[in-house]
């Protein structure tokens, strides 16, 4: 135990120190070993969509020969390859180590592809690369070219004239300091890089455009900005303009004294360049706007008048006033002018509380006024610039410019021009107005664009929501919504034979569907998706009624919850209110809810307190106090929960996790609550805290650093209520946790997601296993288990929902003969059809049948698989096994030898050839046979 406890406190020490380069290298190099020595990695994952709701689109590359042939890069979702113009994509990123995105180019003349890992944009789930990668095969295969440690690239260039001379930009570090920033040039096709421009280590690179025409003429800009888990800025002195006339050989800085912006409030800049000397530059204007003053002056009360009221004043207010200022601000029924003003009166409210009643830990976020999103265009190469519109862009930006900044010209007329942000915007005179091109099939939040330079009009637009196509300019648009790249934060199955899974998404709401819903284009012909939206925003977690599957509970950031009925279609707010007088409570992004297994009518909801409701969540109870650090000053909500579970074995028996670190528990309902993190790695996300199903001491705990640039693997077990904690982390590659979960039947069987992909193990954490059977190596937000069914299905935040069949594995777990050289675990019974080998026309395809052979081998060896009835060999067949699990597919038919046999010792029944040639077994019970090894089927 003591030599436990020095290691813990040796990682406290070294809890927020960024991962190095060199330690993800080591580790992304372990991790591909781990995956091809893995016990688990033939275990088939299946994509189940959503495909109709698209994840965020971080670049497209268009082949301005073939427009119809272009990629498109995702934040979180790799790389995607179409040669019909959208209509499908294929994956080209999936053999990679990483699918995170930030900038893409393809040198069109000879095919090869590059990628900047890590996405361009500083949010929430930005999620750091691994340097650059290089695939001259078309996306086959690919090589890592170096910028090891850049984290986050912005964009590339290649020169059309020497494929390779290449320039990136390069942000750097997402939330601490970094060298490996700025501008670089390769002249040698990444074999060796030049830093060509570096202003200090918190200031990268956010854009580079070079001119059409000339190579050696090129424009970056510069970006001051920091990012804390509890602030964000992105603004700073160093935010600049550069120019280089020798193709990024050498930088000059242009901006200073040239009238473009200059100073603390600079923010993100974007550049689209018309020619040599026309440039035009987006900036994010974080100075602050002159006080408004109003033209109409207004009796009604407002939040800042109660800031600097006297006690006498606020008394003297008239009832039907003070009434009408909180009716209209959603203040509870129970606080009305009478009973407010009795409790100023008595002292136990002050008048600066109404105002902070309508405050919360987002408010100096959204309240903030900015200048925002203005336009600047230079026609002399950036000797002088100028604003181009007089008017506020209000709406662009909203309060989140760091968010956006892309602009775009039209190379065959330098007056029009796109600028990206909530809206998609269009000038047609050089940006003295601007017209919204968004439309109603349009997502909001515009990452990308591409705009024909041969055709005017025709655009391709990434957002938030995936990709569109016009060839109007804006006027009309085709939705190109066919990969399954969407950003799951959340995943929840419920308990119905047939369940359903429901999901939350960054920035696309909540979605439902049958687990076993079919994902292709019938649905446009029918004109129903099987997945449905019941929720907006950026979806969050879900709990579902056990006892009636209409009554869910969901909601979108910052903790906004309701209750929904599906039956009547009707959903009621139910979010806790803090108490007039009490300091507003702090919601994290993603907010956690959790539905009591003891009483279904029992929610709890975390804010910086714990809230429990005994009526389905009509009325609210607080049964704690504070259960985090207390918060930070800043514009991003901080001091909040993260996790809440409650113990299967104990009502009232709960532990919490907050965002700065601290793990809580309560084994009375709240009455009392203990700190049990003391001894845990400090100040890191608790992403999560699970009570055990097995043991009501055991409890399990995963920290995440990602928002200090570290990526260590933190997962603990107690087995004393979190008095000790022993590390679970093992034989994990690097990479942040973000899941734990216990399997249903077994509990050495853990379940994990990590911001690089799953892991099991079959010991409680003494060592894991890597999934990577058609799971490509994406973060995993969430994962949750259907006990009925026996699937696992995960939540990635890129590449949609996945789902494998665990059944072998519990198997295996529960000692289904561990010490044979070869084990055959439960078959499904599969049902006769006398479809079996037919098609509905000539013209369709085949209904071919199957069934799944699960198998466990301690050894990799070829053997011979028999099907027996009767002791009848009906087929057999020669397959090559791993070590580990396999998964044999059989299509139910007999062999050729295996039909003789049975028609001699069965002469009175027909087997009749099926339209496709093959004879069918008939019902019946079947043995499976492989070596010493049997298992059982049955044909219904």
């Amino acid at each position: 135990m003591s030599s436990l406890l020095l290691l813990l406190v040796s990682v406290t020490f070294i809890a927020q120190t960024p991962t190095s380069s060199e330690v993800i290298q080591q580790s992304l190099a372990q991790k591909l070993k781990m995956q091809r020595a893995s016990i688990v990695k033939n275990i088939p994952f299946k994509n189940i969509g959503p495909t109709v709701m698209s994840g965020r689109v971080a670049d497209v590359a268009v082949n301005p020969e073939n427009p119809t042939e272009f990629y498109v890069g995702y934040a979180s979702g790799g790389l995607w390859y179409t040669n019909n113009n959208g209509t499908t994509f294929t994956p080209v990123l999936d053999n990679s180590a990483t699918q995170n995105v930030g900038d893409i180019a393809v040198d069109w003349n000879t095919g090869t592809i590059w990628v900047g890992t890590g996405e361009k944009n500083s949010s929430r789930s930005s999620y750091a690369g691994i340097g650059m990668l290089k695939s001259t095969d078309k996306g086959k295969t690919w090589v890592n070219v170096g910028l090891f440690d850049s984290h986050h690239v912005s964009r590339i260039l290649i020169n059309p004239n020497n494929g390779d001379d290449v320039v990136v930009g390069v942000i750097g570090h997402l939330y601490s300091s970094n060298a490996e920033r700025g501008v670089f040039k390769t002249t040698d096709g990444g074999k060796t890089w030049t830093k060509s421009l570096f202003i200090n280590n918190d200031t990268g690179v956010i854009d580079v455009a070079v001119a059409p025409e000339n190579f050696n003429i090129m424009y970056a800009a510069s970006w001051e900005r920091e990012r804390k888990a509890w602030n964000f800025d992105g603004d700073g002195n160093n935010s600049a303009i550069y120019k280089s006339t020798d193709a990024g050989t050498s930088w000059a800085k242009i901006s200073d004294k040239s009238g473009f912006p200059i100073g603390s409030g600079v923010g993100r800049i974007g550049l689209a360049v018309f020619n040599e000397n026309t440039v035009y530059a987006l900036h994010d204007s974080q100075f602050r706007r002159p006080k408004k003053i109003d033209k109409v002056l207004s009796d009604a009360l407002t939040k800042d008048d109660f800031k600097s009221i006297s006690t006498n004043d606020f008394l003297n207010l008239s009832d039907k006033k003070l009434n009408s200022f909180l009716k209209n601000n959603g203040f509870q029924e129970k606080y009305r002018a009478e009973n407010v003003k009795q409790m100023v009166r008595v002292g136990t409210v002050k008048p600066t509380d109404l105002a902070s009643y309508l405050e919360d830990a987002n408010s100096m976020l959204f309240d903030t006024q900015v200048i925002g999103a203005e336009v600047f265009k230079t026609t002399n190469g950036g000797k002088n610039w100028q604003k181009t519109h007089q008017d506020y862009l209000d709406g662009v930006y909203s309060s989140y410019g760091y968010y956006f900044g892309e602009i775009r010209v039209d190379t065959q007329d330098e007056n029009k021009i796109y600028v990206l942000g909530v809206p998609i915007i269009k000038s047609k005179d050089g940006g003295k107005n601007f017209t919204s091109i968004s439309k109603e099939n349009v997502h909001s939040d515009h990452q990308a664009l591409w705009v024909n330079p041969k055709k005017s009009g025709h655009i391709l637009n990434g957002n938030d929501g995936g990709l569109n196509l016009s060839y109007d300019d804006g006027e009309n648009w085709i939705k190109l919504n066919d990969p399954a790249v969407g950003q799951f934060y959340s995943v929840y199955a419920d308990n119905q034979k047939n369940y359903k899974v429901y999901g939350g998404l960054q920035d696309n709401g909540v979605w439902v569907a049958n687990h076993n819903a079919k994902m292709d284009k019938r649905w446009k012909q029918t004109g129903e998706n099987p997945y449905k939206s019941i929720m907006g925003g950026d979806g969050m977690q879900v709990q579902v009624d056990n006892r009636n599957p209409n009554i869910v509970y969901t909601g979108y950031q910052f903790g906004n919850y309701y209750r929904i009925d599906r039956a009547s279609e009707r959903q009621k707010y139910i979010q806790p209110k803090h108490t007039l007088g009490e300091t507003p409570y702090r919601f994290n992004w993603q907010t956690p809810i959790h539905l009591s297994l003891h009483n279904q009518d029992i929610l709890y909801l975390g804010s910086n307190k714990l809230h429990r409701s005994l009526d389905k969540g009509d009325t609210w109870e607080t049964i704690s106090n504070d259960l985090t650090n207390g918060g930070k000053k800043g514009n991003v909500a901080y001091g909040t929960l993260t996790s809440i579970s409650e113990s299967a074995l104990q009502f009232g028996l709960i532990y919490v996790g907050s965002d700065d670190g601290l793990v809580n528990v309560t084994k009375n309902s709240g009455a009392t609550w203990t700190t049990i993190s003391k001894n845990l790695p400090q100040n890191l996300w608790a992403s999560r805290v699970i009570a055990s199903k097995f043991k009501k001491k055991r409890v399990y705990v995963t920290l995440n650093g990602y928002r200090f640039d570290d990526f260590t693997p933190y997962v603990y077990r107690s087995d004393d209520y979190g008095q000790t904690w022993q590390n679970i982390s093992s034989n994990l590659p690097v990479s942040a946790i973000n899941v734990i979960k216990e399997d249903p039947d077994n509990e050495n069987l853990l379940y994990l997601g990590t911001d690089n992909g799953v892991y099991v193990s079959f010991n409680k954490g003494t060592n894991w296993e890597a999934f990577s059977n058609n799971l490509p190596n994406v973060a995993v937000h969430d994962l949750v288990i259907q006990p009925t069914a026996k699937h696992l299905i995960i939540a990635t935040h890129g590449r949609s929902l996945y789902t494998a069949n665990i059944a072998a594995l519990q198997e295996f777990a529960n000692g289904n003969n561990k010490q044979n050289t070869l084990t055959i675990f439960n078959v499904d019974s599969i049902k006769k059809s006398s479809y079996w080998g037919r098609s509905w026309s000539k013209w369709s395809a085949v209904n071919t049948p199957g069934i799944t052979i699960p198998l466990y081998s301690n050894q990799t060896i070829e053997v011979t698989i028999s099907i027996l009835t009767n002791q009848i060999t009906v087929s057999s067949f020669n397959v090559s096994i791993d070590k580990g699990f396999n998964s044999i597919l059989y299509d139910v038919s007999f062999s050729k030898k295996g039909l003789k046999n049975y028609q001699k010792e069965n002469k009175d029944t027909l087997i009749k050839q099926a339209n496709n040639n093959k004879y069918y077994l008939p019902k019946g019970n079947y043995t499976i046979k492989i070596e010493n090894a049997t298992g059982s089927f049955k044909i219904d």
